[in-house]
């Protein structure tokens, strides 16, 4: 495994006692509840939970989409809630990749021009899709449309767009729902590569223990809160990252932090 660099910058992804309230008529939910976390330069996060523990909610609130309550997201040191409107859509296009599981790849571009929407004007563009396509195993599909394409060659297109603008942080959201099994290692393998050889920091949203045991680090959620933070490499495989999993989703509320 590569030796990971140790950068004296900001951290790509700090969170700070994070909150976030959403309110139906009467009702409120609380979807983030005080989460604080860290990524550093290179590590590679797996975000699980049940369906309604926050996850997508965390998910979208550091990719700048959903404002936040409470606490602070710092990007790289920038604090996405001081950021107006125009820079913040500016700062996310520059600092942020985001892949959506719906891949949402315009269907009458090819797959190079959807990889190429988010740098339209960038000067020496062409060498960068050139080693995103080889680097993602597309150099043979650059002017193939996406229903061309199969369910995996699009997620990697989804993903050489979201990094043509060499972001500090690549988020996924549950990258592998759409795939079958094979295709989903695969794109975890690709994961795992950007991480340690290309010092990506990611994000990857994910209910699967096959997918989040790619990861460097687990961070568990439950019904908005961070109750559980542990690394990958103390277990052995899935099945154990799944046990460590249900013990978190578990645990008398008195353990929770």
């Amino acid at each position: 495994m590569a030796t990971k660099s140790i950068s004296s910058n900001p951290p790509p992804l700090e969170l700070m006692e994070v909150s976030k309230t959403f309110h139906q008529g009467e009702s409120r939910v609380d979807a983030l509840r005080g989460v604080s976390l860290k990524a550093n330069h290179a590590e590679f996060l797996a975000i699980m939970g049940a369906s309604g523990s926050g996850k997508s909610t965390l998910l979208h609130a550091i990719a700048g989409l959903t404002d936040i309550d409470g606490g602070q997201i710092l990007i790289e040191g920038e604090n996405l809630a001081k950021l107006s409107d125009a820079k913040l859509t500016k700062f996310r296009r520059n600092r942020i990749g985001l892949v959506f599981q719906a891949f949402n790849l315009i269907p009458t571009l090819t797959a190079e021009a959807n990889v190429l929407l988010p740098a339209v004007g960038r000067a020496g563009i062409e060498a960068r899709i050139t080693e995103l396509f080889d680097k993602l195993g597309l150099a043979a599909r650059r002017k193939h449309k996406p229903d061309a394409l199969s369910g995996g060659e699009q997620q990697r297109v989804a993903i050489a767009r979201a990094l043509i603008c060499d972001p500090a942080l690549l988020l996924l959201d549950e990258p592998t729902g759409s795939l079958d099994s094979v295709a989903g290692q695969e794109l975890c393998r690709i994961l795992k590569e950007l991480s340690e050889t290309a010092q990506r920091t990611i994000v990857v949203v994910t209910h699967e223990p096959a997918v989040a045991q790619w990861a460097d680090r687990v961070i568990v959620l439950r019904d908005g809160k961070l109750v559980d933070d542990f690394p990958t490499a103390d277990l052995e495989d899935a099945r154990d990252l799944s046990q460590r999993y249900q013990t978190a989703l578990e645990a008398p509320l008195a353990t929770e932090r």
